[in-house]
């Protein structure tokens, strides 16, 4: 732990003991209504006692959930942010709110008067907006004296909130304390002192963290559909309450609606990019019916990212540089990648966050071969450098980084077309990656092309002198198609062609005309709420560059055999989180 991070923790737990001798209240503005979205698989689950938290699964069946074993920090931090309290809520049953009632309050005995690791901003407006959305269930058949401690435990909290929310970290974290302090200021008999001060808070926040075009600096875009959730909850909080929502809060609205339809798939989930996941279902469209921003995204870059959509057909390109400085710290190298979804099945995606599976798995996830673009073997696009520690953990931002990401559209009577390129390999190797990008109008057929090039006489220069080292067998690089597990991949035509099985009965066909071996090879898919990595396959097509320019073309496309409409009822798998 660093200084400054233990003079954090140090002034957190001086304000968490003394925020409880401020005034406290004894019941609600008006009863809450539920904003959280949960669970029941996972409301299941931790009622039989599996505890799934941060990639790790405890199983204590029977055992109160503060006194689990927890295996890291991120463990128990989840625990102590009562996201779990929207699971058991979900599944609303005898056991589930005995369980929900039970801990809560255990917790107020517990930790409620400052104590504990819970007692950080983010956590803190986290734990508050569960507390306030699930309240009816928490205080039903409590006698007075427990009513009287939820109270004076959220006012301590509120308290907290108004003193310390400015120590989280900038994005998220303190968005997550600014909402908290809001709601829970709005909803609170005797809190009304707090509404102004918050209020403009979070507008100033806003104007600083929301970028014009409606994207946030670490460009994932899961991340994006949290903060626009909490600013949701927000602004119905203050609507409810007869309270003026502030300009910059409803101009971010504005401005974050059309960036996050531009970023979801033609199956409603969101594309999975710099750390982000395929978002909890059904919460962006919550997000959007309670915003009420009608506002369609244009032909633009949203948040960074080129939408390609015909016919039941959707692609997302991540086209511009990645998050720079501490913005990178989830960041991946992932520029040109893109993912490709057919009707509600995705076909072609990056293998996401392994954050959640460890250190390994998460170094992995970052980098470019865990993305569906070309790569030189060995390098990726951008590095990871380190960058001090950070709870304990290494603070890897990302170096070396391409800064120069070109992007051009054009259309016609028969495609759409993306050509861009960036230079995360002139450095290393004077070259240039371009991929072009060409989607029909009917939705039917992807063309595709990779070249590397060397653009510049330096460009050249270092080219040749990379060529020499190799002993003129050029530079190895690979272009990488990651599947979706659903997909079922088979080589045929000689090992020419890949044919694709979706689950909804599409085929796909995949194609290269170029000199480029073809392969099918073992790959993973990284998501939340599972034990460990599912395992898939990847299309790669190797090849060397040995001169100033080496392109490869490829295709992806529905035989015509394949009708363009097909009646979609395969049910999906049920996963417990993302």
């Amino acid at each position: 732990m660093t200084w400054r991070e233990r003079q954090t923790d140090l002034l957190n737990r001086l304000h968490a003991r003394s925020s409880g001798l401020s005034r406290t209240s004894s019941d609600f503005v008006a009863t809450p209504e539920p904003r959280t979205i949960g669970r029941v698989a996972r409301g299941r689950q931790i009622v039989a006692g599996n505890f799934l938290f941060a990639g790790h699964l405890v199983e204590a069946p029977g055992l109160d959930i503060w006194d689990i074993p927890a295996p890291d920090v991120t463990f128990t931090a989840e625990l102590h942010g009562f996201g779990w309290l929207d699971d058991l809520a979900a599944l609303g049953d005898f056991a589930a709110f005995e369980r929900a009632r039970g801990w809560t309050f255990e917790w107020i005995e517990r930790f409620g008067r400052g104590s504990g690791p819970g007692w950080t901003p983010d956590l803190t407006g986290r734990r508050v907006l569960r507390w306030i959305s699930n309240s009816v269930a928490l205080l039903n058949g409590q006698d007075e004296a427990q009513t009287a401690a939820f109270f004076a435990s959220l006012c301590r909290q509120i308290t907290f909130l108004a003193r310390r929310w400015a120590a989280a970290a900038p994005g998220l974290p303190r968005f997550e304390a600014l909402v908290g302090l809001l709601c829970a200021a709005v909803s609170i008999n005797g809190m009304e002192r707090r509404i102004a001060p918050a209020a403009r808070a979070l507008g100033r926040e806003c104007h600083l963290r929301i970028g014009a075009e409606g994207g946030i600096p670490s460009r994932n875009p899961e991340e994006l559909l949290e903060v626009f959730t909490l600013l949701t909850w927000a602004s119905e909080t203050l609507r409810e309450r007869g309270h003026e929502i502030s300009p910059d809060h409803r101009k971010a609205l504005a401005r974050i609606a059309p960036t996050l339809r531009a970023l979801r798939h033609a199956d409603g989930a969101l594309a999975r990019f710099h750390g982000g996941g395929r978002g909890q279902a059904g919460r962006l469209d919550a997000a959007l019916a309670v915003a009420g921003v009608r506002k369609m995204p244009d032909a633009s870059l949203a948040m960074g990212f080129a939408r390609m959509s015909h016919g039941r057909t959707s692609i997302l390109i991540d086209a511009a540089p990645p998050p720079a400085t501490e913005a990178s710290g989830r960041a991946h190298a992932s520029t040109l990648g893109f993912e490709v979804t057919s009707g509600r099945r995705p076909m072609i995606v990056n293998c996401g966050s392994g954050a959640s599976f460890g250190e390994k798995w998460r170094r992995a996830g970052r980098a470019t071969p865990s993305h569906s673009t070309l790569g030189i073997e060995g390098f990726s696009s951008a590095r990871l450098g380190v960058v001090g520690m950070i709870g304990g953990r290494k603070n890897e931002l990302l170096v070396d980084a391409p800064r120069d990401v070109r992007v051009q559209r054009r259309s016609d009577e028969d495609f759409d077309t993306l050509i861009a390129g960036h230079d995360g390999y002139a450095k290393t190797h004077g070259l240039t990656h371009v991929r072009t990008l060409k989607l029909s109008v009917d939705g039917r057929t992807i063309k595709g092309d990779d070249t590397l090039a060397a653009l510049s006489d330096a460009g050249e220069a270092q080219f040749n002198h990379v060529f020499d080292h190799s002993r003129l067998q050029g530079v190895p690089f690979s272009i990488r198609f990651h599947l979706h597990p659903d997909v079922e991949a088979e080589l045929n035509m000689g090992g020419k062609a890949v044919s694709l099985a979706l689950r909804s009965g599409e085929i796909w066909v995949f194609r290269t005309s170029g000199r480029a071996a073809i392969s099918l090879e073992p790959s993973v898919y990284l998501e939340k709420g599972r034990l460990a990595p599912r395992g898939t396959r990847q299309i790669v097509l190797k090849d060397r560059a040995v001169d100033f320019a080496t392109r490869i073309d490829w295709t992806l496309a529905k035989p015509q055999d394949t009708p363009s409409g097909i009646r979609d009822i395969a049910m999906d798998e049920v996963v417990s989180d993302d």
